[in-house]
């Protein structure tokens, strides 16, 4: 395969366009490098387009002549959503639609879309199956599934065999946003006090970017033609107090103090419990093979190393 691989230099982009390099496709990488790492390519045999999904014209000329796109552009800020709605649905929904409709363009065969667990909101059921509602509470969430909706739309109208994956929260190696990271960086600035969002008991279901990819790859093959969604999820979870207690021990610091800012949830759209049934993928041959506290590990392990 000729791929496409959007935010290419970010975190899940870049391991997947490693992974597909690895298995013999050709790869060209399109980033603006707003949040993805140059050094993050180093190594990696692709040709790289510095571009943005919002610029029409830059996008359709990267997509010319790749048989496959996938697509992780967007904006890594779920929390700031609630702050900055235009700016997210930018992003999110017409980065998307540019995409879009330079695959319809240039005649593309598949299109990979990465969602979220956070089009459910705050479900009934746990862990969530992909029958759920989509009923969002953030604007993050409604972003997302207002791209979703236009995959699936895109996918009927004009023949684009389309895949949406929806994670719960992805950790490991390059991890340069969300909770462990936004917790490390607090620590590294003050290692005697420690603010966490609500009380600590959020519980999250969170699975290692290796996982991750390889599930990408597996729920790609085994997709329905022409659109298909599957969750990614984890087996098991693990509390934000939890996530604390281990980058304390980890970066071996003495009588740090939690500030919790109180209530069963973080912030204004966040839930109590984020856990994802994947029992649709896994029908496929695909489980993780980490849990989520040692995926919450490694991602800390590679903070330690990396972020001074």
């Amino acid at each position: 395969m000729t791929v496409l691989v959007t935010g290419g230099a970010g975190f899940i982009g870049n391991h997947m366009a490693e992974r597909l390099v690895n298995g013999g496709n050709e790869i060209v990488v399109f980033d603006n490098f707003s949040t993805g790492r140059r050094d993050f390519l180093s190594g990696i045999d692709c040709k790289i387009i510095e571009g943005d999904v919002l610029n029409a014209e830059q996008i359709s000329a990267a997509v010319k002549g790749v048989t496959d796109v996938f697509h992780f552009v967007g904006d890594i800020n779920v929390r700031g959503s609630v702050t900055n709605p235009i700016a997210n649905f930018n992003t999110e929904v017409n980065g998307t639609l540019n995409t879009l409709e330079a695959c319809r363009r240039n005649d593309v065969k598949s299109f990979v879309y990465s969602s979220s667990f956070w089009v459910y909101g705050n479900p009934q059921i746990v862990p969530t199956p992909e029958t759920s509602p989509i009923r969002p509470i953030n604007n993050y969430g409604a972003a997302k599934a207002a791209c979703e909706a236009y995959t699936s739309s895109y996918s009927e109208l004009y023949g684009i065999s389309s895949t949406v994956l929806r994670y719960t929260a992805i950790m490991g190696p390059k991890l340069v946003a969300r909770v462990v990271y936004d917790l490390f960086m607090k620590l590294k600035k003050n290692p005697n006090e420690l603010e966490i969002f609500g009380d600590g008991s959020q519980t999250r279901g969170f699975v290692h970017v290796f996982d991750c990819v390889e599930g990408i790859l597996v729920a790609k093959k085994a997709a329905a033609k022409p659109y298909d969604v599957f969750n990614i999820g984890s087996d098991d979870a693990i509390t934000i107090k939890e996530i604390a207690d281990l980058l304390v021990e980890m970066m071996q610091l003495k009588n740090v103090k939690y500030k919790f800012t109180g209530g069963s949830v973080g912030w204004k759209g966040d839930v109590a419990v984020m856990i994802e049934s994947s029992e649709k993928l896994t029908k496929y041959g695909w489980h993780p093979r980490f849990t989520s506290r040692q995926a919450v590990i490694d991602s800390i392990n590679w903070l330690i190393e990396n972020v001074k």
